[in-house]
Formats: C-alpha cells, structure tokens, sequence
C-alpha cells in the first residue's frame, strides 16, 4: 500500500506550487510602510479598490514600483495604474486627499500608454506645498486584479522603505 504522497494529485498540486510565478513590487515612494488596514480611509482600509500597504511618503518623485504599462492616469494626477505583463494591475494612489487639488503640487512625467521599467520616475510632488495644504501622504499601492493572484506578502508595517530600492509586496501568479 502506497502512502497518501505518492498519489498523483498530491504530486500535481505540488507541481501547481512549485511553478506559480512570483513577482516583486518595489517602493514607488521612499517612506513608512503601513498595513492597509490602518489607512484612515475606508476604499483602502476595507480592500474596496485592492489588496497592498500603503507608505506615508517622504520623498518628492514617484517611480513605477513593476515593469509594465501605464493602463490608467487620472487627470488629477493623485493616481495611477500599471498593468504588468501577465495582466496584473498595480494602482499606485499617492496620498489620500491629493484629488481635492485637481493636480496642483503635482507634475506628471509619463502618460497613459507608455511602457515603464520598474524604478522609472512617473511623477514628482511638491512636498511643501503638499504639507502646507495639510495633504495626508498616506499613499496606497494596491493589486487591484487581486483576484489574478494566488499569493499576496505585503511588507511588514513600520519599516522605512527607499523608493526604486526596497521591495515592498510580493505576489505570485
């Protein structure tokens, strides 16, 4: 009698983990890392938009945190999407009121449709003028698509992370 690990279906679930491809995001802003459910917004808190961490940003520019194409770009400037070659879709939301400015403090360095390397610089922010406005840098980086992954590792909370440096979310598809 064969023990139960040697039946075929043990050995092709085996073989379904092996080969999930894993990918990396990195830091699209240098920052704190915060679990998502501490962000004092509801959309993000609940997962209502995706799954991720946020990171309460410290730095002016802001890089693709995966390779892929910019899919979506508000005209506000406050957000923006990349879709990765295996149709992941990553939202990076810089800040949490950022939209109420209509794109002031805010300078777009690509568009909708361009190809971007990870660590590619997509927007720099005035960080004065956004701290003088009181604007709450809690900015989300989200799997929107989540249901495309099989696994999702956010970064630990609390950790200082470098934007275009430090990997902050792991998933495998």
């Amino acid at each position: 009698m064969r023990p139960p690990c040697d039946s075929i279906e043990f050995f092709h679930k085996e073989a379904q983990r092996i080969m999930k491809t894993r990918h990396q995001l990195i830091a699209p802003v240098s920052g704190q890392t915060i679990a998502l459910g501490q962000v004092p917004d509801p959309i993000f808190s609940e997962k209502l938009t995706g799954d991720g961490l946020a990171i309460l940003a410290n730095s002016r520019q802001v890089v693709a945190p995966c390779d892929g194409e910019i899919t979506l770009f508000f005209d506000t400037k406050h957000a923006f999407a990349i879709t990765t070659d295996d149709g992941v879709q990553i939202l990076v939301h810089v800040g949490l009121d950022t939209i109420l400015l209509e794109g002031v403090g805010i300078k777009a360095l690509h568009k909708r449709g361009d190809y971007v390397k990870a660590g590619t610089p997509i927007l720099e922010l005035d960080l004065e003028f956004l701290k003088r406005r009181r604007i709450n840098l809690i900015s989300p980086v989200l799997i929107v698509n989540y249901d495309k992954v099989a696994e999702l590792l956010p970064h630990e909370s609390g950790d200082a992370v470098e934007a275009g440096e430090d990997c902050v979310l792991e998933y495998a598809v």
